[in-house]
């Protein structure tokens, strides 16, 4: 909506959710767990884990939203779901195991879904842009690196989910907003939207998009992760890409064709093959 609507640059949209979440975080920090601040300090190794963590973030957001301006939200979250792919080789190689018979065939049914709804059917051409798959390719290995990354390395065992979260959020706001501020110089108009937004386009961004979209969204979802696992964690996130192709729909009028609801019913066949 901001996008279509407001003509919102992707670029201002991911450095305000960032920064707006990471301070959030930050506040909470201060006043739940300040002492782990000194322990973060006092671990340099970690500190590099956290920068690593950070990265992952800031490309899902990144990628995330160029790939939503690039295509549309449902099928931006269905790309973004072959980070369990990506989470799947992943823990394969780092075990030394090969996929399962189950994992290996949930591993073709998602790329048929990507394959269906790159090409609608139509097997000699991509029918989103090139942009837009490159874009939800990158954002799903971003998602698999902030998925993999806190857990491998026992992160949210020694500072809780919440406080590495938050830390990782703080960092990513730093080059959300450096791209942002690379990407205005070049193109002013990469602000010139804030003055077409109105009260309904602000509620979007700060109640919508930084409150619930990012600051608890990633704080459950994280949560999760460090409860369940990486490739369980990561699965559990189907329910994305259904309500988000639901919502457009329903609230945005997205038009969605037999292939792009097909590719969506292959990733949910792909999840329940690799989880049931």
């Amino acid at each position: 909506m901001l996008f279509t609507d407001y003509g919102a640059s992707p670029a201002f949209v991911t450095g305000f959710r960032t920064l707006a979440t990471g301070l959030l975080f930050l506040a909470l920090i201060l006043v739940r767990s300040r002492h782990k601040l000194k322990q973060l300090l006092a671990a340099p190794r970690d500190m590099g884990w956290f920068a690593l963590f950070g990265l992952g973030l800031f490309g899902s957001q990144f990628f995330f939203a160029f790939s939503v301006a690039a295509t549309n939200a449902g099928t931006a979250c269905v790309l973004q779901m072959l980070n369990s792919v990506f989470v799947l080789a992943f823990v394969c190689a780092a075990t030394c195991k090969a996929p399962t018979l189950r994992e290996g065939a949930g591993l073709a049914l998602a790329l048929a879904a990507t394959v269906l709804i790159a090409t609608q059917g139509s097997f000699s051409s991509l029918a989103i842009s090139p942009a837009g798959l490159g874009w939800g390719l990158a954002n799903a290995l971003a998602v698999a690196v902030y998925i993999v990354v806190p857990r491998q390395v026992g992160l949210f065992q020694r500072y809780g989910s919440l406080f590495s979260v938050g830390i990782a959020m703080l960092l990513a706001a730093l080059p959300a907003n450096g791209a942002m501020a690379v990407q205005a110089a070049a193109d002013p108009s990469v602000f010139g939207c804030v003055a077409a937004f109105d009260g309904r386009a602000w509620l979007v961004l700060v109640a919508g998009v930084t409150l619930l979209g990012t600051f608890a969204a990633f704080a459950l979802y994280l949560t999760g992760i460090a409860k369940a696992g990486s490739v369980a964690g990561s699965l559990l996130g189907a329910a994305e890409p259904v309500s988000a192709s639901a919502i457009a729909a329903l609230w945005l009028g997205t038009a969605f064709t037999g292939w792009d609801w097909g590719g969506l019913a292959l990733m949910l066949a792909m999840l329940a093959c690799m989880t049931v």
